[in-house]
């Protein structure tokens, strides 16, 4: 048994360097429970089991990769040797651990590149916080999770309710892998296929409906307007956007949401606008007043993720995430005119379907053998760089969760850095909050607090103006 990686998944893979690992992570804060022992430790045992029960439902936690000989396309094939230990780790901070501390774990915790001959990802158990309660350090490839709607593990995790039942063991069967020789010839015969698939797909679509002509006529516009906005051109360079190295430093940053939903309440538009307007005012200032540098006229450019899930026919492991290209008016002064410039544009967006565009785009180029794949993504990332940050907004539930019977108290996700990119912005609503992750390059923005600064004074330079 093996399932092919889809193209989206690949190309994750691909674009990994020994600078910029491509995983998504999060650090999640939990108060006390049944899991703190008399010691003052947490019952790792108890926490392994859980994890290790609740696998039988997200089966990819439990998959390794393996690659087809001479094409080299990665396909996912069970791990008959796994081993829960492994992936759940367990360590301890110098009490009192301060939540300087944990950052300081974390971006340790981040900077390092999955292992490929295990299953992509680790969950990192931290105990000896100052406060009552542990804290979860989490990292999964982003060739496993969209970041949208495929945080799974997490979701098996957390409950609205809590309990102190761990659960029964499920009998893991891991399914043979196949044979070289089979994967092999299993993709001799899939090459062999493909032209008898084409056409009959070309007979099921002239057969169609005018309404599938015109979906068409729709997609191929929606393709357009994507391939105009920026993805073939390279944004400005900025003192954010140097050679990065592979260790990280991460920061945190907790808002109130209802403060958030009052600025687009007052002035129209939506939380993300918000967010992105936000974000363009921080840099904004960072750059102006803590870089020195002149904004004016600078193209800079977020890519912001956007869920495509149920839209397409993708399989629910797969990535069902396409992206934005978002300008950030970061020479503008006026943070209400900001807000009204970032509508615009993602208002457009929405108007032309970029989405979708962007999906399309990347299903034409899905015909790509993996070793030019590997190629191209290595050439492109040295000298291409169609946007300058990534900044990601995953909605959640606004209820409080549980994982077992400790309550979740803040969940910081962190995004990975692509290449020439020393910043990114991640956010989590939460029961009420807005919980900011911000990663950064530890050389390129040392003063990555000073960032987060710049963050808060903007949300609430946005508020305050919206009274």
């Amino acid at each position: 048994m093996y399932e092919r990686l889809s193209f989206l998944d690949n190309t994750f893979l691909a674009m990994e360097g020994p600078n910029n690992p491509m995983h998504v992570g999060a650090t999640l804060a939990f108060g006390p429970g049944t899991l703190d022992t008399a010691a003052g430790g947490v019952d790792i045992a108890a926490i392994r089991a859980f994890i290790g029960n609740r696998l039988q439902y997200v089966p990819r936690y439990r998959q390794r990769l393996e690659w087809i000989p001479v094409e080299r396309h990665p396909v996912w094939v069970d791990d008959s040797g796994f081993d829960i230990a492994y992936h759940v780790r367990h360590i301890a901070l110098p009490r009192p651990g301060t939540e300087e501390q944990l950052r300081t774990l974390a971006g340790s915790i981040l900077s390092q590149a999955l292992d490929r001959s295990r299953p992509l990802w680790e969950v990192w158990v931290v105990e000896g916080l100052e406060v009552d309660g542990f804290a979860l350090v989490s990292k999964v490839h982003h060739c496993m999770v969209d970041g949208i709607g495929g945080v799974d593990l997490i979701k098996v995790l957390l409950a609205p309710e809590p309990t102190t039942e761990v659960g029964t063991p499920d009998e893991y069967q891991p399914r043979p892998a196949p044979s070289r020789s089979q994967l092999f010839a299993d993709e001799v015969a899939r090459r062999i296929r493909a032209p008898r698939q084409a056409v009959q797909s070309v007979r099921r679509f002239a057969e169609g409906s005018r309404a599938m002509r015109d979906e068409l006529q729709q997609r191929l516009l929606s393709m357009t307007a994507s391939a105009r906005s920026g993805w073939f051109s390279k944004a400005s360079g900025t003192p954010l956007n140097r050679k990065i190295g592979p260790n990280r430093r991460v920061d945190f940053l907790h808002t109130d949401l209802d403060r958030v939903k009052a600025v687009k309440n007052a002035h129209g538009g939506t939380v993300n606008d918000v967010v992105i307007t936000a974000v363009a005012g921080a840099v904004r200032s960072f750059l102006v007043d803590d870089r020195g540098a002149d904004v004016a006229g600078l193209d800079f450019r977020a890519m912001v993720p956007v869920s495509t899930r149920g839209e397409w026919p993708l399989t629910d492991s797969a990535n069902a995430v396409t992206m934005w290209l978002v300008d950030l008016p970061i020479d503008e002064p006026d943070p209400l005119e900001r807000y009204r410039k970032v509508r615009e544009r993602t208002e457009h967006l929405r108007e032309t379907d970029q989405a979708t565009g962007a999906a399309l785009l990347t299903q034409t180029a899905s015909f790509t053998p993996s070793t030019f794949l590997s190629m191209a993504a290595r050439v492109a990332a040295a000298t291409a760089r169609p946007f300058n940050m990534t900044v990601t907004n995953v909605p959640g539930p606004q209820i409080p969760l549980f994982l077992l019977d400790a309550p979740l108290r803040r969940i910081f996700p962190v995004v990975p850095l692509w290449v020439n990119h020393g910043v990114g912005v991640a956010l989590f609503s939460y029961d009420g909050a807005l919980d900011w992750g911000i990663v950064a390059d530890w050389d390129t923005v040392p003063d990555i607090a000073q960032f987060t600064a710049r963050l808060r004074q903007a949300l609430d330079e946005l508020h305050a103006r919206s009274q």
